[in-house]
């Protein structure tokens, strides 16, 4: 391709002899005019905002958009439900609908990267601002998306421009969105220019997509699973074999995305980069030189993007970005200390700005084969340190505290910026802090102090993740020694027509910090955490599966079904055979009993950790030679008012409420049967061990079936509702233990009952309700009931 096939009308183009980078000549909506844009990354921060510019302010050009299908959204949904954003009203309302500004003014092309379909034939411009922005994706997924999209993308342009004979019949101009940071780990100051580094990317892109193949492979190799199985089992080998294996499954597919992620990470920094973010892209960069040699190219680095100055309004911003997450944790008390040096420039610029300059190249004519570079960044003329963002910071959460914050009352942290090492110290000393204070955990018993004292171990444990996350994406932005010069991006800005700058300055030397950062920023950002938090505690703790049963509408369709023991009772399998085994001894063989019982217990909770089954069943073989019709009478004669008042009210009273609504109460235990008999008003299905007698009526020791736990439950609960026509997901579940999970994850509304921690962190996670229930048993636990 030359410039002489060139047969589009092109911007006039002066050029100086102190800046030699293009600049504009006219206003931009006529030097815009009648060009086709066809843009990537429209539903991002930055193509959001750079469509609804093109829109508002360039009447005559004609946007064209490449957007992926998104599950049974097609691409024009997607683009109609984008145009339906609050900052499309106006134009929208002038076209008449969101439809109908589709229809009028964008061309939809369904694709994706690097899956890219053929381009329009007539396209001048090309704006890819699309590409995977996290920091640390997987290693294969930022070269799939920074790197052989960007190729596949920029073939099928220079395809476009081509006739069927594969000559060129327009040259277009191919504007690429990188980042300043492509600079990686230099120091000093960074020309608009090429990068400078000798990596192949080919071989790089090559390695990188091959690493996903080398992890999986890796997971599947029989160390890899048997220690992620273990891990698994031991914290969830009581609810059962399947759950147990789910966890392990988890765990291998978190396993292989880390390990792609540290892949990444680690093959950046060997090679002189940051992250793998900044790599790619940098590679990225170098695709687009060796394709780009007969077209037009320009480079727009921005640096940190950030909420909007002025346009569409201050603040507009969309998601969190880069810094949200470390304000928010300043303002909620989250962040005791930062790794930045306080004298580095943090280089910030408003997202307006950057679409501005965007639009700007766009409207100019770079030398074809001579690629133009822009960097749209702030620390060159307007630097803001990392103590100067500190200090507006902390003056704005003093002045405008959040309602919810770590510690309440208290002032917020002061920084000293002791240095990454120190941080790094911090946090290492902190996590095994950490880690010994669960291993307590797991050993002490079951109470209300103990869920207290894990639901504090568990924030501390996601504010440790967080931090440590944080330090190590940002340490080193936050300790960037970089310059980035933008004298080419000062040159174009400065070339921009009077009537012009209004709508579409990008000089960053114009605004304040203070009044960006305290007035702007902040504000923006907080004003959905404040909605939230209001809207919290507006709603108290309401549970979300304790659902008022007044008002539901489910009758016979669906099921209550309870555990007992923990549950809706204070009591347990060994305390139970102890009231059912000692009224029949003498005082010394009852002494005799309890002391082996006792000698046994530490055996049994090991059994009970293990496999709940086994522990049912060594403790069932105590029963044999018991008067199974004697027992029955002792219970129905003496022993029932006891066994009552173990029964918790509040218990009693939701079991009546499932009732009144029609629904079938179902209690389903492990305990033996007979001890059950008192509760049969309450429930109408009663499941529980059944102790096998000989011949005599007297136990053997076995039981006549295998005990419902774990998942047995689950598998129970759904055949039932298969024979009675019950709707599992109108259904109730109550319980208190991790091994009864599978149980409650089958029906709709599942509630924790004065959980072990461990059920506890899985109701948390699944936001299922966790209820205490209290019993004050009439008489003393040590009292056997006669």
């Amino acid at each position: 391709m030359t410039a002489a096939a060139d047969t589009s009308s092109r911007p006039t183009v002066v050029r100086d002899a102190d800046h030699p980078a293009p600049r504009l000549d006219g206003r931009l909506r006529d030097l815009l005019a009648g060009q086709k844009i066809v843009m990537t990354g429209v539903t991002g921060f930055i193509g959001e905002q750079l469509l609804w510019k093109i829109l508002t302010e360039l009447p005559d050009t004609r946007p064209s958009v490449l957007v992926r299908r998104k599950g049974s959204a097609s691409a024009r949904d997607r683009v109609v439900s984008l145009v339906k954003k609050a900052i499309f009203a106006d134009v929208r309302d002038a076209a008449g609908g969101a439809e109908a500004l589709v229809d009028a003014r964008i061309e939809v092309i369904e694709g994706d990267l690097p899956n890219v379909p053929a381009l329009p034939r007539d396209l001048d411009v090309l704006v890819h601002c699309a590409g995977d922005v996290s920091f640390d994706p997987p290693i294969d997924q930022a070269f799939t998306t920074n790197v052989v999209g960007t190729k596949a993308l920029m073939e099928r342009m220079i395809e476009a421009c081509r006739d069927e004979d594969g000559r060129a019949v327009r040259v277009p101009h191919y504007v690429h969105i990188s980042t300043a940071y492509t600079a990686g780990r230099r120091r000093g100051a960074i020309p608009e220019g090429p990068q400078e580094h000798s990596v192949d990317y080919a071989a790089e892109t090559a390695a990188g997509l091959a690493m996903r193949e080398l992890v999986e492979a890796e997971s599947r190799m029989p160390d890899r699973l048997t220690t992620l199985r273990k891990e698994a089992e031991r914290q969830h080998r009581r609810a059962g074999y399947l759950t147990t294996a789910a966890d392990t499954e988890r765990r291998r597919t978190e396993w292989v995305q880390a390990e792609l992620v540290r892949a990444g990470t680690e093959r950046a920094r060997s090679l002189g980069w940051t992250d793998v973010y900044t790599f790619t892209k940098a590679l990225g960069e170098r695709v687009v030189a060796d394709l780009g040699a007969e077209i037009r190219v320009s480079v727009v680095r921005p640096a940190i993007v950030e909420s909007s100055w002025a346009h569409p309004y201050p603040g507009w911003i969309e998601g969190f970005k880069m810094a949200e997450p470390l304000i928010l944790a300043y303002g909620r008390g989250e962040l005791p200390e930062f790794p930045g040096s306080p004298d580095s420039v943090l280089d910030i610029v408003p997202c307006d700005l950057v679409v501005n300059a965007i639009i700007a190249v766009c409207a100019t004519a770079p030398t074809v084969g001579r690629p133009e570079f822009y960097h749209v960044s702030s620390g060159a003329r307007n630097p803001l340190t990392i103590a100067g963002i500190y200090e507006l910071i902390r003056h704005y959460f003093t002045e405008h505290p959040l309602e919810r914050t770590a510690k309440p009352g208290e002032p917020l942290p002061e920084w000293d910026f002791p240095g990454s090492s120190s941080v790094g110290r911090l946090l290492a000393s902190s996590e095994l802090a950490h880690s010994l204070a669960e291993r307590l955990l797991a050993r002490a018993p079951r109470s209300d102090r103990t869920r207290q004292a894990a639901r504090s171990l568990d924030k501390f444990r996601r504010r440790l993740d967080f931090l440590r996350r944080y330090h190590g994406l940002y340490n080193e932005y936050a300790q960037s020694e970089l310059h980035f010069v933008d004298d080419a991006t000062l040159a174009l800005t400065r070339s921009l027509h009077p009537d012009d700058v209004e709508a579409f300055a990008f000089d960053t030397a114009v605004y304040d910090w203070k009044t960006y950062i305290e007035d702007v920023h902040c504000p923006s950002i907080t004003t959905s955490v404040r909605r939230m938090d209001a809207l919290r505690n507006k709603r108290g703790s309401r549970p979300s599966t304790m659902k008022d049963l007044s008002k539901d509408t489910a009758g016979a369709s669906a099921v209550a079904i309870f555990d007992l023991d923990g549950t809706i009772m204070s009591t347990n399998v060994v305390e139970q055979y102890l009231w059912s085994r000692l009224p029949e001894l003498s005082p010394a063989g009852q002494v005799a009993e309890v002391g082996q019982v006792a000698r046994r217990l530490p055996g049994y909770l090991l059994a009970e950790q293990r496999d709940r089954g086994d522990f049912l069943r060594a403790v069932y073989r105590r029963y044999r030679g018991l008067d199974l019709a004697e027992l029955e009478h002792r219970v129905d004669t003496t022993m029932a008012p006891a066994i009552l008042s173990r029964v918790s009210a509040e218990a009693l009273e939701r079991i009546e409420q499932h009732r009144a609504a029609g629904h079938t109460t179902i209690l389903i235990t492990g305990a033996v049967e007979t001890l059950t008999r008192p509760l049969r008003e309450y429930f109408d299905v009663i499941v529980a061990a059944q102790l096998a007698t000989d011949a005599d009526g007297r136990c053997t020791g076995f039981l006549a079936r295998p005990p419902l736990v774990g998942e047995s439950r689950a598998a129970w609960l759904k055949h039932y509702a298969s024979l009675h026509g019950v709707d599992l997901t109108r259904s109730f579940a109550y319980a208190d233990s991790h091994s009864d999970l599978p149980m409650l994850q089958t029906v709709g509304h599942p509630v924790a009952v004065s959980p072990d921690i461990p059920l506890m962190r899985a109701a948390g996670k699944s936001q299922w309700s966790i209820v205490a229930w209290k019993t004050k048993p009439s008489t003393p636990r040590w009292q056997i009931p006669r």
